[in-house]
């Protein structure tokens, strides 16, 4: 998911108060933090606009808290980050994470939910003309997906196989989301996962319509995306790490006014107002839900994206409540 890079201010919207931002002194208890200044690797997507609101709006600052914003292509790239150190807590969609736990190449712990896929947030496009008109057309054909053993093809193979679908000889096509359009009118692909905003700007570069949404049946309400951090960052920052959290949980439950949210996706995420206006939004969330969030490496598993179980309960950092 890429776009234009989150980095500029928000100055243009008149400061805090038009963002919803606590404009009061930091909280009682918000300091001895053991690093009160951390960096977060995070990407040009709808779904990390709650962190923007956070960061600009002032809500990590009313925790004593100074965050620094790292752009990561993907959420791979992020991860790398987060293992070689350039940063203390990364935004990844939960893939990266769990297939890193099952290999065992990094203590993965999760800090904070960001996102789970509402109706019509996540879909499989083609063109109108296409002999791709449902779920039961996909086999066989050249399916655009971000990359193998991701949420792009794990959540498409899912809903095939709700379908009866054989997804064994599909041609999973890497195509980086903002060139799936183009991939599409030059008959590249047959068809493509998307997100939002990618499948309403597709909609109108090209016409494409949504041939199935991949947010229902096994997937519904599907985690998609969340924060994680090393385990050792854990256990060294606990005031931190609850710092983060406390403040991503107030931005979070501020973002479901979408005035709040429609001008960062214009000014950060790269789409127009008309765009931001028309995008069907992810499901924004903070708090991390073990059951739910188990869903995730259970259907890697079974969909073969990871070679061996992996329990979410132990990743997940405790959660703070208010």
């Amino acid at each position: 998911m890429s776009g234009v890079t989150f980095a500029a201010a928000l100055a243009a919207l008149g400061g805090c108060g038009l963002l919803g931002g606590p404009d009061h002194s930091p909280a009682a208890g918000s300091g001895g933090l053991e690093k009160p200044s951390i960096r977060v690797a995070v990407m040009s997507t709808i779904d990390t606009a709650p962190f923007r609101l956070a960061q600009d709006g002032g809500y990590f600052a009313r925790e004593g808290l100074t965050v620094e914003a790292t752009e990561a292509a993907t959420g791979q790239a992020a991860l790398t980050k987060l293992i070689g150190g350039e940063v203390d807590i990364g935004y990844s969609s939960y893939t990266p994470f769990f297939a890193a736990k099952s290999k065992n190449t990094a203590d993965i712990r999760l800090v904070a939910d960001a996102s789970s896929a509402a109706p019509g947030s996540t879909a499989v496009v083609a063109l109108p003309g296409s002999p791709v008109r449902s779920v039961a057309d996909l086999a066989g054909r050249r399916i655009g997906i971000t990359a193998p053993n991701t949420m792009s093809d794990t959540l498409t193979k899912s809903v095939m196989q709700d379908h009866g679908v054989d997804f064994s000889h599909v041609a999973w096509t890497p195509v980086a989301l903002p060139n799936v359009a183009a991939s599409l009118k030059h008959g590249d692909i047959d068809a493509a996962f998307l997100t939002e905003p990618f499948i309403t700007q597709s909609a109108k570069a090209v016409g494409s319509v949504s041939v199935v949404d991949t947010a229902t049946g096994s997937t519904r309400d599907f985690p998609t995306a969340g924060y994680g951090a090393l385990g050792r960052f854990v256990t060294e920052s606990p005031k931190t790490v609850a710092a983060f959290q406390r403040a991503m949980l107030s931005a979070t439950r501020d973002a479901a006014d979408r005035a709040k949210i429609e001008p960062l996706m214009v000014k950060y995420a790269g789409v127009d107002a008309e765009t931001a206006a028309r995008t069907t939004l992810l499901t924004f969330r903070s708090t991390v839900d073990p059951r739910q969030l188990q869903r995730v490496p259970d259907l890697m598993l079974r969909m073969g994206a990871i070679a061996t179980g992996v329990d979410a309960a132990p990743m997940i950092v405790p959660q703070v409540v208010g």
